[in-house]
């Protein structure tokens, strides 16, 4: 589905939360949205792009909390078993994974310096892709498909190796046990209104403005010993 049908499936979430009865009293706020405003003035991305994009995510924070909340609301009346639970539950990894996947997003933008080629990240690259170029060539083709969705450099748990991927949905597509290091947001939103229909070019200002030093933490944090293959 693109960009409109999402904002008719948000529609229907509403929709949906205020049917079910009786309304909590308040929503219980687990999870607050972060502030990425220091983004404003990053080379090559709009201001007003930016603040669309966080008003969007921050919509994400307040569903997640919304469904949270309401679910909770259901348990204690013993309605498991309604049509009105199992549509939120399943709703709550969509509005979950979008929270997540675009605080991955902007932590990993406002970046000015390129990979160090002496890091272990650009080694491990090297590595499993051959080279750099190899791998960018890669990550580009995977963000430049058709459809909306993420493109991802993922580290596997188990074997340690990197490989890209493209995520249609939020919750659908993820590789089970496997870090996201790299982060690029592919839907229509983050890019329609400064760029139009020209994903190269945001994907080339994606590039300029990664935030390395972030990714290499991540790929730090998540290289300990690889777990041995079942």
């Amino acid at each position: 589905m693109g960009f409109f049908e999402r904002l008719i499936g948000c529609v229907c979430l509403t929709a949906a939360l205020g049917a079910v009865e009786p309304a909590p009293a308040r929503v219980v706020t687990e999870y607050y949205a972060k502030d990425y405003s220091y983004l404003f003035g990053m080379q090559g991305f709009s201001d007003a792009l930016l603040k669309m994009h966080f008003q969007l995510y921050q919509g994400y924070v307040k569903s997640t909390n919304q469904l949270i909340s309401r679910l909770k609301d259901l348990e204690s009346q013993d309605k498991e078993q309604t049509p009105d639970y199992g549509a939120l539950k399943r709703r709550l990894s969509w509005e979950f994974d979008g929270m997540r996947l675009h605080e991955l997003y902007f932590e990993n933008l406002g970046g000015k310096d390129p990979l160090e080629k002496s890091s272990e990240l650009y080694q491990k690259i090297l590595k499993d892709f051959g080279s750099y170029e190899a791998w960018k060539k890669s990550f580009i083709a995977t963000g430049m498909m058709r459809g909306i969705g993420w493109t991802i450099l993922y580290r596997d748990k188990q074997s340690g190796r990197l490989f890209n991927v493209w995520i249609e949905e939020h919750d659908t597509g993820n590789p089970v046990g496997a870090d996201p290091l790299l982060v690029m947001d592919a839907f229509e939103h983050a890019y329609i209104t400064q760029f139009g229909l020209d994903k190269a070019k945001y994907i080339a200002v994606f590039f300029d403005n990664i935030a390395w030093d972030k990714v290499t933490q991540r790929y730090a944090a998540y290289s300990g010993p690889a777990a041995p293959a079942p």
